[in-house]
């Protein structure tokens, strides 16, 4: 078996190896947003992790503390889910790197179901709206039936520029898709 040699900066913080990460994310062409997501996600792990010691004395059991400490201050799964997520993506990073050999499983989120429009609900967000109607009235139900029609995410359609629209060939360009 060949043996895990560990990167020679093994003094390095948690809070500086995830400062590298974040800049070998950024090389990779990780989207701006997503890197926001890491740092707001950090700065919430670091209130419950003490994330200013070495990354190698970093532990399984400082892992499971810091979950048991969002469950306890009441965080939603989600939170938490995403949290580890954030977490499950660094700590395999600093393995692919040599600062760790520590890994996180997903904190496991129930679903949560959504409530669904009843036919009469549907009935009505989908009935044209009379002429005499206002503008944010008229607005909504444009929005409605071009987000059932298109399939598109909510984001996308705030996105939607003038130039976007071409009627004449009734085709709408999406500059914003997940």
């Amino acid at each position: 078996m060949a043996k895990i040699r560990m990167k020679t900066t093994l003094g390095s913080t948690t809070e500086q190896v995830f400062s590298s990460f974040l800049a070998a994310a950024a090389a990779r062409g990780v989207k701006e947003k997503t890197l926001d997501t890491y740092k707001q996600h950090f700065r919430s792990i670091s209130k419950r992790l003490t994330t200013s010691l070495p990354i190698k004395d970093l532990s399984k059991e400082d892992l499971d503390n810091m979950i048991f400490q969002m469950r306890s201050e009441q965080l939603s799964e989600r939170s938490i889910n995403s949290y580890t997520r954030t977490l499950k993506v660094f700590l395999s990073w600093c393995n692919e790197e040599c600062y760790t050999t520590l890994n996180i499983k997903l904190y496991k989120a129930s679903e949560a179901v959504k409530e669904t429009y009843t036919d009469e609900e549907l009935l009505i967000l989908l009935k044209k709206p009379l002429a005499s109607c206002s503008f944010c009235e008229y607005r909504n139900w444009v929005i409605i039936n071009f987000l059932l029609n298109s399939g598109c995410r909510a984001g996308a359609v705030l996105n939607i520029l003038d130039q976007d629209v071409d009627l004449s060939i009734k085709q709408v360009m999406f500059r914003h898709t997940k």
